[in-house]
């Protein structure tokens, strides 16, 4: 006879476990501590095997019905329910380990090759600074799009957009990755789009051409006391219009003395070309006073702190502060 769940309610303790069957090998498993457990009794292979289904009333009568159904449909196709169960919990365990995290370390390390050392560094920073301490440590596939939104607002909320806006693409492409290798089966962040907020685009911070005697007179005044490197990196870099990233990661092997000119390989430029920089008279005699200075580094500009380093993009914008520039909407202005 079936049962019902009043009839469960009212079944008491014994002094030995019992068993209440409602059919197709499902009973209810009464011990004598009170506890009501359900157990699907069946064969597979000509063996007798045992399924556990779960605790009433955790348990619901309808939902252990449901389970027995989804185990008898296993058996008819050929499936031991026992098998299943603990293939699933072993699925169950494996994704809950696989992080965001995890995945983030692994798409990076199947990119590394093709960025430049400064980007791959980047890029690790801002997953550290930003993403791993709120959504590191999560399972990737519990992870939704107000998770990531939630992630990126708080990027937003300090002012720095371009930074959001950057952190979501490369979440994004993480994403990716992780379908592509199925761990996942849908990218959270497609349904992002015009989630953020925009990014104002302005020009680069420049001097106008009325306003650089004047910088240059205060750069040879050095009334700021500036390291001797970083006065000599301003005006150098004023002489050969490269990047500052390039200029504080030139190295003595790259200066050509002979051809008068500076060559930066391709693996230190954005468009992955070497690439070639006339050296004039005086950017010369500059490279010429950096070199009787005598510091013993592979770097013509090295830090002061680790002369196997070479000194940072910091340096420099701190140069201009303490030359009396600040940064105001995109363009240096004298304080």
């Amino acid at each position: 006879m079936a049962l019902t769940d009043s009839a469960i309610k009212s079944f008491k303790p014994r002094d030995t476990p019992y068993k209440k069957a409602d059919g197709g090998g499902l009973y209810l498993l009464i011990s004598s501590n009170g506890s009501k457990a359900w157990r699907f009794k069946y064969h597979y292979l000509n063996k007798e095997k045992l399924l556990a289904l779960g605790v009433y009333p955790e348990i619901s009568l309808a939902q252990a019905r449901e389970k027995h159904s989804e185990a008898r449909k296993l058996l008819i196709e050929g499936i031991d329910p026992s098998a299943a169960k603990i293939e699933k919990k072993r699925l169950r365990l494996e994704k809950s380990e696989i992080t965001f995290e995890l995945v983030a370390n692994e798409w990076h390390a199947h990119n590394i090759e093709r960025w430049s050392k400064s980007h791959a560094i980047y890029i690790l920073h801002r997953f550290e600074m930003d993403v791993f301490p709120i959504i590191g440590k999560r399972p990737i596939h519990e992870l939704k799009p107000t998770d990531i939104l939630d992630l990126i607002r708080k990027i937003e909320e300090r002012g720095a957009s371009e930074i959001a806006r950057r952190t979501k693409g490369m979440c994004s492409q993480v994403f990716d990755y992780a379908v592509i290798t199925e761990r996942i089966a849908i990218n959270p962040t497609t349904s992002l789009a015009g989630a953020l907020k925009p990014v104002k685009k302005g020009h680069f911070a420049a001097f106008t051409y009325k306003e650089l005697p004047v910088f240059i007179e205060k750069l040879e005044r050095n009334d700021a006391r500036l390291y001797n490197h970083t006065r000599l990196g301003l005006k150098l870099i004023m002489l050969t219009f490269v990047r500052t990233n390039e200029l504080i990661g030139m190295s003595w092997d790259e200066i050509d003395y002979e051809a008068k000119q500076w060559v930066i390989p391709a693996e230190r430029m954005k468009m992955k070309r070497a690439h070639i920089v006339p050296l004039s008279r005086q950017a010369l005699a500059i490279i010429d006073e950096l070199k009787n200075l005598a510091i013993q580094s592979p770097y013509v500009f090295p830090s002061q702190v680790r002369s196997n380093k070479h000194m940072s993009n910091n340096t420099l914008l701190k140069a201009l502060e303490r030359m009396g520039y600040i940064l105001i909407s995109n363009n240096f202005c004298m304080i």
